[in-house]
């Protein structure tokens, strides 16, 4: 008899305090949204910086920095295509800040966690 008034109460418990888990939906424009303004931050940075006369590896290691600083916590960071994303730095540094003879490859430490 006890047995059975633990199990009732038990799974009585169980029931009442299960909450429903819903799986993260995001959209693919918002991620490509994401995407936009982490380039647009980076090369904002990027320009600033080596207008103000740094050198371009000082202008590169800022942006990353700074750029990483603003993202990390981000909760899209574990989503984003990475390959992408630098592709879409390259694109913008050569349209906004005509700097066209930037590899993808010095974006290697551009990584959010």
């Amino acid at each position: 008899m006890i047995k059975r008034v633990c199990t009732i109460f038990i799974l009585t418990l169980l029931f009442l305090f299960n909450s429903p888990v819903y799986s993260l939906d995001i959209s693919s424009k918002t991620l490509d949204k994401y995407t936009k303004k982490i380039s647009n931050k980076f090369t904002r940075t990027y320009c600033n910086t080596t207008k103000f006369g740094i050198s371009y590896d000082g202008a590169l290691a800022f942006a990353v920095g700074e750029t990483n600083k603003e993202f990390k916590n981000n909760k899209l960071n574990k989503f984003i295509d990475y390959s992408l994303l630098k592709n879409s730095i390259v694109n913008d540094l050569g349209n906004n800040c005509q700097v066209y003879d930037f590899a993808v490859s010095k974006l290697k430490n551009l990584k959010f966690n």
